[in-house]
Formats: structure tokens, sequence, C-alpha cells
């Protein structure tokens, strides 16, 4: 799946030393099915050559508006007319302070002014030291840029060329990637607060053993991916699973069942929609024993008594928010066979208006999966597909589930 097929960019490199990601970014554009062109300021070529950025993006490097390769001598509108989108990346400090003026002194501010706002937009990646970053000029101009229609990519935290330690890096060409392929996913929830589940439990049986399962939760993950993308609010509660947190999802870690409701019940009280991903443990050990079970010798395994953990998504489907209809939730069933009754069967059992069924050995661990989804009007089968885009065409049912307002 090439999320950005068919998108061309104008790819601008302004003067510092993250240029070099520059050059990471441009291939990771490609391979998502991107076309770029790279435009570079005087002093960006300080830091990186234009042979690289050529060499990277297959396409010659434009650096001066008086280039003589355009019959008309007038790149600055011939190469923002062929863009989807101006993404300059890094954009120092001095960059956004002459795109907050109108200045256009060279090719790619001139691009950047003379862009088609409407059908063009213009992302920023800003790179800087970090007292440059808050400065409160720079944090002026950046509101002022976003005000005027320019969306600010946001930077991160570390250790910088200049060794000193903190906000104002330019992200990492894999961040920007995703940041720049949810720029342009439909916004279905957008303003929407999302609460999503997802991964197995732990239920502990000494202070070294305990019951889990399969589920990996990167069907979860990726629900929460998709609905920020949509524009959402997203609150992830995840079990022990090691994956990376989507970018702009708030996550919270947690072991057990109960540790898992605990979680949830506060979060669902300012959700709008609540996607209960999680394969929970039916069942936890009654007592956990203080110390670790040894075995005595006489080849018999210790006798467990179970209790029953607490039913999540019943129970955030039972509470008062999910009854007046201001919380929308969604099941999931994750079954060994006969999916379609099994998933019918929970969705009615636990009271929620659209429950998601798959065949849980089919899909633990891996990256695609096949769905059904179950609802009071029936039942739709999805086809096996990347669990991302899975998670996309439910973030779109789900949007279209939402009462309006």
């Amino acid at each position: 799946m090439n999320d950005l097929a068919g998108k061309h960019f104008v790819l601008g490199l302004s003067g510092g030393i993250a240029c070099y990601k520059a050059a990471e970014l441009c291939r990771a554009l490609i391979k998502e099915g991107a076309t770029v062109q790279v435009v570079m300021t005087e002093a960006a070529e300080q830091f990186i050559t234009p042979v690289t950025m050529q060499a990277l993006s297959n396409r010659p490097v434009y650096g001066s508006q008086w280039d003589s390769r355009e019959p008309n001598n007038m790149p600055h509108i011939n190469l923002s007319r062929e863009a989807d989108a101006i993404l300059v990346a890094p954009c120092s400090a001095d960059f956004m302070a002459k795109l907050l003026h109108g200045r256009a002194d060279e090719l790619l501010s001139l691009m950047c002014l003379a862009r088609p706002r409407p059908e063009v937009p213009l992302l920023l990646s800003p790179s800087m030291n970090r007292e440059m970053w808050s400065h409160p000029a720079t944090q002026r101009n950046m509101q002022q840029l976003t005000d005027d229609g320019a969306t600010i990519l946001g930077v991160g935290s570390g250790f910088q060329a200049c060794g000193e330690y903190g906000d104002g890096r330019m992200l990492e060409p894999l961040e920007l990637l995703e940041d720049i392929v949810a720029f342009f996913q439909p916004k279905h929830l957008q303003g929407k607060r999302v609460l999503i589940t997802a991964g197995p439990t732990f239920e502990a049986i000494d202070p070294v053993r305990g019951i889990t399962n399969l589920s990996s939760g990167k069907m979860g993950f990726a629900i929460a991916r998709a609905a920020h993308e949509a524009g959402a609010d997203v609150t992830l509660v995840a079990g022990p699973v090691s994956l990376k947190t989507p970018r702009g999802v708030t996550r919270i870690d947690v072991k057990s069942a109960r540790d898992m409701l605990a979680a949830t019940q506060p979060a669902a009280e300012r959700a709008d929609v609540f996607v209960a991903t999680a394969a929970v443990a039916d069942w936890r050990p009654a007592n956990c024993a203080d110390q670790k079970i040894k075995k005595d010798g006489s080849g018999k395994a210790p006798a467990l008594d179970f209790t029953e953990n607490p039913d999540i998504l019943a129970t955030v489907a039972q509470g008062a928010r999910a009854k007046a209809g201001q919380l929308f939730c969604v099941g999931f069933a994750a079954e060994s066979q006969d999916l379609v009754a099994n998933a019918q069967a929970k969705r009615e059992r636990k009271g929620v208006p659209l429950l998601v069924g798959n065949i849980g050995p089919a899909t633990f661990g891996a990256d695609d999966n096949a769905l059904v989804l179950v609802d009071a009007k029936g039942t739709m089968e999805v086809p096996r597909a990347s669990k991302l885009e899975l998670a996309r065409g439910l973030v779109a049912e789900i949007a279209k589930r939402l009462p309006k307002k």
C-alpha cells in the first residue's frame, strides 16, 4: 500500500544541519509512491549538495529563480502549480521569519508566496537550536504562519548538533512521513475523542508467571493511528506489547484486565467513541502467589482456582454515556470457528451497535487481517488487507454511524 501514490511534492531545503535528514525524507516519500522536486536555498547547499538530492529524487534540483531551464523563466510559478504540496524540511528560524513577512528574494520563498494557497498546502518542518525554538519571536512567527494557513509539523527533542539538548530538532524522516500521510487522509473524526483498548492482558499466577494470549495489539494500534489520521484526539490503553505508539496518540500502558478497566472507565467519560480491540483474559487466578511456585517433586501441577475478570466492553457499553447515545461503542470478537454466529451473539450479549469479528489464530501477530462487521441490520464481510487499510475503513464506517450534530 503506497499512501502517497500519485502525489507530487516540492521538497524545499533551507539552511540547517538537518539537511542531511532531507535526503532520507526524499527517499521515503518516493518509496511511498510520491514524486519529489527538490528546491534548495543557497544556505542549504552549504550542508548538502544538489548532486545528492538530484540522485535521490531523479530530477534536476532547482536553486535560482533565474533558472533558464524554464522556457518562461518562471520556476516559482511552474513548479508550484505542479505540486500537491510544498514541504520545507528543514525549515530554519530565518526561513520562517521570511515566510511570515512575505519576503521572496530567492526561489523557495518565492514559490511559497506564489503558490495557489487553496490547492497547494504549505507544510513546514522546523529545525533549530533549542533557544531559537523557544524564543518568543519564533513562537509568534509560528502562530502567525499557522493563522495564515501553513501547517507546522512540529519538532523533536534530544541531542542537538551544537552539543545542547532540548526541543527544536527536525523530526526524523519516518516521523515526518507518518505526519505527511496523515495530513492527506480524510478527516472523518475531526474534533472527536476516541478511546481504544489493544493487545492482550497478563494475569499473574506468581511473581514470574502468568496467563496471557497471542494478541499482538497490531489491529488496535492500527485503529489508533487511523483515528488520529482522521482528526480525532486518541487515547490508547495498551496491554503488554512492544509496539511503537502511533504519532499523536496518548498511550496508557496496563497489564491485567483489572488495570485495563481502571484506565478505561475514566477515559470513557470523556470519549465520543470507544473501540475495544483488546483480547482481555476472561479468567484470572483467584490468588496470586507471593513467591514463585516451586516444583515439589511429586510430579503434580499445583491446583489453581480461577475467577472471572470484569467485562470491560459490557461495563462501558452499559454506562450512562453509552445509553444516552453520547458514546458509540465498538466491540471486537476473536473467534476460532463459526465467526458470524459467534460475532452476532456477542454483539447482542454486549449490547453494542457494532461488533467486528475475525478469526484469531489467522491474524494474531500478522500484519493483515479479514473482518466481518456485525450490526443490527446484518453482516458485512471485509476481505483480507493490511491492518492499517482495514483500520481506515473501519474508522470511516464508525464516522458514518455517529449521530449528526
